[in-house]
């Protein structure tokens, strides 16, 4: 009986401390390194019993070239303003962009947990400097505003209501768990995770209309084992895969590659044009020359890698990357 109670009680605290770890408004990845990074802001209830009706977040200083993620049944507002000084993103000068992001028109449940997606790029931060994404919920008669910043050396769980913070590691420095580098990987750069290189990494651009779209890229494993890109995610795309184009009976075909796509030990593979490909699909908005397209890519061993793909345009190429299309 004696177990059984301590059992019971040990379960209670540890259902406790799990409602007390989500009753924040939190980030998915509190830590990161300067480059490419996705914000993935938590919001775990509403106002008193109330459903979420507008979720509004503070895009923080250092955090550029913001794109949100829309949310279906949810209007998107982008508030745009003066960055505090010029930065260089993907090797031009920028002094502007998104500052505050707006969901509203929904209904998120009080007693239900949704994600609120931002991708952009931290620059001109340093190992150790914190960011905090101030974050507010509106509700039919109420709100909750996650926008305390702690005082130099303060917990912020001692907080009421801390805003989602973020600190940033080394250039270089791990995130997830593996070690990467999350520069945006335009060509000729590399970015690692374990013991995964990527480089010469890109997307091709899409025609009006189009909803598909490939991407190609360079992976090297300098690891003494095999590893398998599995697929990804992006905030641009409903599904992204890694495909296979081959020629059955006189006639081009692409197809998903089951089981991932393997990068053997010691080995470079090369995916491109008429060959392995990343996969884009139910693509939103075609990517146009000039943009950039942000792509979480899993590896089965080396974890997730976080990249931001310049969009090129095929010199002399009558129809861009999509399925349906020769390549």
């Amino acid at each position: 009986m004696r177990h059984l109670l301590a059992t019971a009680a040990a379960c209670a605290l540890t259902a406790v401390s799990i409602v007390t770890a989500h009753a924040h408004a939190t980030l998915e990845k509190a830590e990161a390194a300067p480059g490419s990074y996705k914000a993935v802001i938590r919001i775990p209830h509403g106002c008193d019993g109330q459903p979420t009706e507008t979720v509004r977040v503070e895009v923080p200083e250092g955090y550029i070239g913001v794109k949100p993620q829309p949310k279906a049944g949810w209007d998107l507002v982008i508030e745009s303003g003066d960055y505090a000084h010029p930065y260089k993103l993907h090797g031009r000068d920028v002094s502007a962009g998104p500052r505050v992001v707006t969901w509203s028109g929904g209904a998120l449940q009080d007693a239900h947990y949704d994600e609120f997606v931002l991708s952009g790029t931290l620059a001109g931060v340093e190992a150790g400097q914190s960011l905090f994404f101030k974050t507010l919920q509106l509700c039919a008669d109420g709100k909750v505003a996650w926008d305390q910043v702690p005082a130099a050396g303060q917990d912020p769980h001692a907080l009421d209501h801390p805003a989602p913070g973020l600190t940033i590691l080394a250039a270089g420095g791990g995130q997830g768990g593996h070690a990467m580098n999350h520069g945006a990987a335009a060509a000729g750069d590399a970015v690692t995770a374990g013991d995964i290189e990527i480089a010469s990494a890109w997307a091709r651009a899409m025609l009006s209309g189009q909803k598909a779209a490939g991407a190609y890229l360079t992976v090297t494993n300098k690891g003494g084992a095999a590893d398998r890109l599995l697929g990804g995610s992006s905030p641009a795309a409903g599904k992204v895969e890694v495909h296979t184009m081959e020629v059955v009976d006189d006639v081009m075909t692409m197809r998903p590659v089951e089981g991932g796509l393997e990068i053997p030990a010691g080995g470079t593979v090369e995916l491109k044009p008429g060959s392995y490909h990343v996969m884009f699909m139910d693509v939103a908005k075609p990517f146009a020359e000039g943009d950039t397209v942000p792509v979480t890519l899993r590896f089965e061993k080396a974890g997730e890698v976080e990249l931001s793909l310049p969009v090129r345009v095929v010199k002399g190429a009558g129809q861009n990357h999509g399925h349906g299309h020769k390549d």
